[in-house]
């Protein structure tokens, strides 16, 4: 069954592929080889709209795939005029608590960095990509929470040197996905997509650049008789 799953997905694939131009779909393909889910991030409760905005905006741009986003008391909204589409081409998760929200990193094998600027367990220079992280960014004003902190297995600050206590909340998650994914991509190594989260992300991808997009699904199936 799973077999017949997958190769009606590539059926399926080709016959969008006819609705997307050339071009486009080359610049898929670019994008694709440079995605990654060796790095994620995870969002604590953040609610102002800009700069939710524009850490997805950060994380399309630096190639990371996964978003997790806890809303256990601010609901993430997305201002489109910062966001410029960004959040089409990213893979979001959405938790009501922190807790279930770590525990779903857990599983996927991240270890947790908290981002924060109050301990000083690891400056950015100095933290380690030599295998899957996930790192924690909480509110604008408060940070993340006690229980993020409590459950992280390492903390890291961006190095400053001016009055200022912290960056802007967009700033710090820009700055630190601009270090580990260039740092990353330096050292070389299986930080990319398999070809099996390829295949799942171009048909998203297809799906999201053909208009009406449902219709021409419709015709795709009934042409095979389902």
């Amino acid at each position: 069954m799973q077999r017949n799953d997958e190769s009606m997905q590539r059926e399926l694939t080709d016959y969008l592929a006819a609705f997307v131009s050339e071009r486009r779909r080359g610049r898929m393909e670019e994008v694709l080889a440079q995605r990654t889910r060796f790095i994620a991030v995870l969002l604590e409760d953040l609610y102002q709209p800009h700069n939710a905005s524009a850490v997805l905006r950060s994380c399309d741009c630096f190639g990371v795939q996964d978003v997790h986003i806890v809303e256990g008391r601010n609901a993430y909204r997305v201002n489109a005029d910062v966001d410029m589409g960004a959040s089409g081409w990213l893979t979001m998760h959405r938790y009501g608590d922190m807790d279930a929200g770590l525990r779903a990193l857990r599983q996927r094998g991240y270890r947790l960095v908290a981002a924060t600027p109050h301990r000083d367990d690891c400056s950015l220079d100095d933290l380690p990509v030599d295998r899957p992280l996930a790192v924690l960014f909480g509110t604008e004003e408060a940070g993340l929470s006690d229980g993020a902190l409590a459950a992280a297995d390492e903390y890291v600050r961006v190095p400053m040197y001016g009055f200022s206590e912290s960056f802007n909340i967009s700033v710090c998650a820009a700055l630190i996905l601009r270090e580990l994914t260039g740092r990353l991509r330096a050292v070389g190594g299986d930080w990319g997509l398999s070809a099996e989260e390829k295949a799942a992300l171009r048909l998203e991808w297809y799906r999201r650049s053909v208009r009406g997009v449902a219709h021409v699904e419709r015709r795709f199936m009934e042409a095979r008789g389902a």
